[in-house]
Formats: C-alpha cells, structure tokens, sequence
C-alpha cells in the first residue's frame, strides 16, 4: 500500500475493537468517544501530509525493495543527506503538533528501522529473531501502521528486579511455551496513544538480572489482539470543551495507559526476544534504538521548546512588559536555548557515525547532551510563560462571554491588551498560554519533558561515564608536562 492517507488510518481504527477502559467503562467505539476524537483526526492529517504536494517530496521517497512510496520514518541513513531527510519529516510532523504529541508515528517507525537494520545482532543468538524482525519491519513500512510501545515495568517495588516481586507476573513475562506461540501475562506501561494505534511493540530497557529470564521479551502485537487490556489513566480534558476555550487541550490529548496482558499468545513469529537476559541488555546499544530515535525526540523537543519560547515572547508584547529589562532576560535565556537545541542538532548531524553495516546514526556526544538538556530547559520556559503572565493567566472569559451582547463592551474595554491588541486577540493568547502552563494537559506535557528517557540524573551519569571512558583528559595531561619538564631551560 505504501503511504495511506488520514481516511485509510481512520477505517482501519473503526474496523478494530480493542479492550480499552476509560474511567472504570468499556470503551465500545473508539472512533466517536470524545476523548480520542479529536486527537484519531490530528492523526489523520498527519498522514495526509504525506500526500500533500508541499511535502510529500521532503518527507516520503520511492522504497527501492517494493517501488511504493514510504515515509522517510523508514529510511536507513546512509549520509548525512539522509539525517537531512529525515530530519524534515520530523520536523514537519511536529510542528503539525506543535511538538506537543511526542509520540506520532514517525518516533516507533524509527525504532522499527533501527531494530530490523542491525537484526544480526539478533540473529547472532536465534536466526528467528532477526528474521521476525526484518518481517515485521517490512509489514509496518508496507502498510504504514501507526504503533505505541510499552517498555517499562509497573512502579512497584522498585528496590526489586522483576523475578523478585512478590507477584510473579506483575510484570509482563512468559506463561509457557505453546505449539503456537508464546503466552504472555503482567503488565507494562507507559503505552502512549496506544487506544488509537494499529499494534504494539514490546521490548524492555537494560537492566535484567539472573533470574529475570522470563520477564526478558520483545515482540509485536496487534492492538486488538484477545486478552490485551488497555487502562487509560484520566483524561485531561473530556473532549467536550471547545477549541476556543482550549487551544490546545481540546486538540492534542495524548493518552497514556498500562497494558495489561492476561495470558496473551504471541505467534512465534512475532518474537524478536525471549529468555534472554544477555540479548535484551544489549538490545539497546546493539541495535541503535536509543541513539536512532533520539534524532525524532530532540528535533520535537526543539519545536515544542520554540513554540513555549514564541508564547511566552507574544504573551509579553501582547501586555507591554518586555520593555522591562528582567523580562528581556528572561525572553532572551529561552530564545538562546531554542538556538542550543537547534546547534546540537546540526551537530549530531553533521559529526554522524558510521556503523559497520554502512548505517550512520546522529553523533552520540549532541543527542545526550540535548536529552540532558531539555529536561531543564522546557520546565523553565513554562515557568517563564507564569511569571509574565501572572494573574492574567487566571482571569480569561470564556467563548460564551464574548458572544453575549450584554458583556460584549465591558470585555472589549478590561481585556484590551497594549495598543493595538484587542481584547480578544489578548484572551485568545492569554488561554493558549494556560492550556500549556497550567491546566493538567499542560502539566502532563511538563512531566512527559522531564522524564521522557528516564530519570535525567540517572542518563546524565550514563553520559559522564560513557565520557569518562571514551576521553584520555589530554589538554590536562598536555599542561601537567611541565612537571617533566621543570629542569629545562626555555628555548626563545
């Protein structure tokens, strides 16, 4: 099929019925409940994008192997032509969304690529493994499917590995092995968007014990497969408030849900990864699922910390502060990050690696620096945007008020902002401010910046180390030589 459109994405979400709870009821149709709505039909103009004669020669190009068209979300870089290529459908995908979305098609898609195209690490420990990901990979590429993954445990005890909690499967493991496949039970978590996806793809971060071998899995399954039970945690907004009243809220609701798997057969051909605690803690570093992806994350997280830049620069000139010198620096410290971001970008790029199967990755130095980054950068934008905002965050009218004649004048006199901005241009501003400082939505997108690759503290120490390692101190070793040299006399 190659490349499907917004219509194709929508019948295929109508024609599936999987188990998806929402507020302690069953969700029959996907499609029309208004928490999913409005987010299944930005989904779908992602796609269209692709059909688009403004973009579809930058974000798609001819699959050499089937001759259909595909996204670049599928392409294996070979050049740094390629991470351009790449690059922009990244870009235009986000700022489709703003950025606020950070798990649309192209982020799985990328994974996908990564994983299949280094498969003979895979294949070193069961020739079935990289053949069923290699099969799988084409699956998705050919018929553009749109997945959600789940790769972390339930927060339970977390002072413990999987085998040693004291239910054996609160996290997902293996039941047995059957004629037909494998039988999964536990759970797993953070299954972004999951409820408006074609399938799931399940695989796990480093850190498996001995012991553990049954909890070390990576497989794929459609997301309406028998036994798999979606829990959506509460919604952010009910999909019934109106666009002008919440900008934002009421368009990109990203839902986040456990899975739960109650003794659920994977096919044999559908297992990537099983009893395997070798294989699954080099899955990570042996297949470029972390550095790949991390291309998609931070040309996303570079557009969402513009667009809170652009806000909280608007939300100032809209009132008149940004005169004041405090606010300037203010305004002036996010603008540099956004220019931070978008350097190490160009960096991670430019300064690529080659792999040994021909395959380039984005530097790994740029990428981790922007994921220890923008962890801390993000959050400060959002407090920028309270501080100039202040009160006036709190105090907007809403669509009803305007269109009421009665206080139609009074709304048009108290909520004028400077001059030349009228009141309900400064209002409009002011309620796409507080969709993304301060109502849940907001502060979900807060939570999701700061911990979108795992605890920051933990990968920044990664990062030292990985440095630490990797760097002989040179310059220092170069200064320390005077020492050697003390009894020297200085040429002139």
């Amino acid at each position: 099929m190659g490349i499907r459109t917004g219509k194709h994405y929508i019948e295929a979400l109508k024609s599936r019925n999987p188990e998806v709870w929402l507020s302690g009821k069953r969700v029959t149709n996907i499609f029309e409940e208004p928490v999913f709505h409005q987010p299944i039909l930005e989904m779908a103009k992602l796609y269209d994008l692709q059909h688009d004669p403004k973009y579809q020669e930058e974000i798609t190009h001819i699959c050499e192997e089937t001759g259909e068209r595909i996204s670049n979300a599928f392409l294996v870089p070979k050049n740094y032509q390629d991470l351009e290529a790449r690059r922009r459908t990244f870009e235009v995908f986000a700022k489709a969304t703003f950025g606020l979305m950070g798990r649309t098609p192209d982020f799985l898609n990328v994974v996908l690529t990564s994983m299949a195209s280094n498969s003979e690490f895979l294949d070193k420990y069961n020739p079935e493994w990289g053949k069923n990901i290699r099969a799988y990979f084409k699956h998705v590429r050919d018929n553009d499917l749109f997945l959600t993954h789940a790769i972390i445990n339930p927060q339970n005890d977390r002072s413990k590995s999987s085998h040693e909690q004291h239910d054996t499967f609160t996290h997902l493991g293996a039941v047995k092995e059957t004629p037909d496949g494998l039988l999964v039970r536990g759970a797993k978590m953070l299954a972004t968007l999951s409820p408006i996806t074609d399938e799931v793809i399940i695989y796990s971060f480093p850190g498996f014990k001995p012991g553990d071998e049954r909890y070390a899995l990576a497989f794929a399954l459609p997301i309406d497969t028998p036994g798999l039970r979606i829990l959506c945690r509460e919604a952010m907004q009910d999909g019934k408030r109106s666009v002008y009243d919440h900008p934002l809220a009421s368009r990109f609701e990203e839902m986040d849900a456990v899975l739960v798997f109650n003794d659920v057969l994977v096919p044999w051909d559908r297992v990537f990864l099983y009893n395997n605690v070798e294989a699954a803690n080099l899955l990570y570093p042996k297949t470029g699922i972390a550095q790949q992806p991390a291309h998609q994350s931070g040309v996303r997280g570079l557009i969402k910390l513009q667009f809170a830049t652009e806000v909280a620069c608007k939300l100032a000139d809209s009132i008149g502060v940004d005169g004041y010198l405090n606010v300037q620096n203010d305004l002036g410290e996010l603008v540099q990050s956004v220019e931070t971001i978008r350097a190490l970008l160009r960096v991670a790029e430019y300064e690529h690696e080659l792999m040994a199967t021909g395959e380039v990755m984005p530097a790994y130095a740029p990428l981790e620096t922007i994921r220890g980054l923008l962890p801390k950068m993000y959050p400060r934008a959002i407090e920028v945007i309270q501080i100039i905002g202040a009160g006036g965050l709190l105090m907007s009218p809403t669509d009803a008020d305007f269109e009421n004649p009665e206080l139609r004048e009074d709304l048009d006199r108290y909520y004028v902002g400077r001059e030349d901005v009228s009141a309900e241009e400064r209002v409009h501003l002011f309620k796409l401010a507080w969709d993304l400082c301060g109502e849940a939505f907001g502060q979900r997108l807060l939570q999701y910046e700061r911990y979108y690759t795992g605890d920051p503290i933990r990968k920044r120490a990664i990062f030292y180390n990985n440095y630490k390692r990797n760097n002989s101190f040179e310059l220092v070793e170069e200064a320390l030589q005077v020492y050697d040299q003390r009894n020297e006399v200085p040429s002139l």
